[in-house]
């Protein structure tokens, strides 16, 4: 047995640990960089104790966004960057803060797309604290970037990448509505459940995915309901902390697989497509595992996901793909259709998405015909 794990150099986890913000930037820089969401109320007085920079993420970053706040930080000659706010606030801070020390030109190092040339520099310090609870972002070595221009998704990836602080304060995601909580919950729960069934799966990983999917199970329906709920806010930030612990280690598989190009053509956000696409991912996946290779490992924690979202010691594969589905029904997830993507488009997207990066640990290669299934599915 051979594995690697790698995350921020420090994480940090609590409610009311965000107040120690100003503090932990000061070890690494005078001249902070913010960046943020679209909205930042949520975290306006944190700026205003930083007395920073701030630049906004509008949408998920794209490759000129994030060519121009490079730009800005050599401009401002800041030395130290902190994303508040979602995962796209974070790829963005990390794809920044990357950027403004090797060059300066996104395509040079980004995958499937650009060049894929190796990041050399030292990224500027980053901090990373997350306002929802979904992508994991802070404590992985990848910035998903968009290129319009190609129409996808792909990412800035280097071990140099990982955050120095990971802060995680639960209270900065009790203002988010129930629609961004059912996505980026439903996001973290599909970063649970792939990396668990993952070809590159490891012990380590392992626990922390089964720890993590009993907390969206305790916890995801709660927090849709009552924004307040303390105890559900935290489950569910410990949740996406442990998602991205996982695929930063393991990968991901068939639905981020079509997140990516769907993605990158369609103004949709990922965890609206992560959850649109989770059940029917899960399904195509035992489906052909027990068509061609009913003996893979992988069969074997289809059930034991089953038996952890439902609580019921025999239940079946099938049966926690039906829990899904029901919880996305509950939590009134959108069809693809929702965001534009019609049935013509189809084809195109199983063509990028055969070669996305995160279908390589996918737990078994699935056909033309099992892909173009899975996404007519979920439209």
């Amino acid at each position: 047995m051979r594995f690697e794990f790698a995350t921020a150099t420090r994480i940090i986890f609590g409610e009311d640990t965000a107040g120690t913000l100003p503090e932990l930037a000061r070890t690494f820089g005078v001249r902070p960089l913010v960046v943020t969401g679209a909205s930042s109320e949520r975290v306006a007085a944190l700026i205003s104790a930083l007395s920073a920079e701030t630049f906004a993420v509008p949408a998920e970053p794209t490759v000129d966004l994030v060519r121009e706040g490079a730009r800005r930080v050599q401009a401002a000659a800041c030395d130290v960057i902190i994303s508040l706010g979602g995962g796209s606030a974070i790829d963005a801070g990390k794809a920044i803060a990357t950027i403004a020390t090797n060059g300066g030109e996104p395509l040079e190092f980004l995958e499937v797309v650009g060049k894929g040339r190796a990041i050399a520099a030292a990224p500027l310090p980053f901090i990373a604290v997350p306002t929802t609870a979904g992508t994991g972002s802070e404590v992985t070595r990848n910035a998903v970037l968009a290129s319009p221009e190609h129409g996808v998704k792909a990412s800035l990836r280097s071990p140099l990448m990982l955050p120095r602080v990971a802060l995680v304060d639960p209270e900065l995601t009790y203002g988010l509505p129930p629609a961004v909580t059912a996505c980026t919950g439903l996001d973290a729960l599909t970063q649970l459940i792939e990396p668990y069934v993952s070809a590159r799966a490891n012990p380590l990983t392992d626990a922390i995915c089964i720890e993590g999917m009993k907390h969206v199970a305790g916890s995801l329906r709660r927090a849709y309901r009552n924004g307040t709920d303390q105890q559900a806010r935290r489950g569910m930030a410990l949740a996406s902390l442990f998602g991205g612990l996982a695929l930063a280690n393991a990968g991901l598989g068939v639905v981020h697989g079509f997140a990516a190009p769907l993605g990158g053509s369609w103004k949709a956000p990922h965890g609206a497509l992560c959850a649109a696409l989770l059940p029917h991912g899960m399904a195509a996946n035992v489906a052909a595992l027990r068509t061609r290779m009913s003996q893979h490992p992988a069969l074997e924690r289809y059930t034991a996901i089953a038996r952890l979202l439902t609580g019921r010691a025999d239940a079946a594969a099938e049966e926690g793909i039906e829990w899904v589905r029901a919880l996305c029904g509950e939590l009134n997830v959108p069809p693809l259709r929702t965001w534009g993507i019609t049935e013509a488009d189809l084809p195109g997207v199983v063509e990028k998405a055969a070669h996305a990066s995160s279908m390589k640990a996918n737990p078994l290669p699935l056909t033309g015909e099992e892909l173009l299934a899975l996404v007519t599915a979920a439209r």
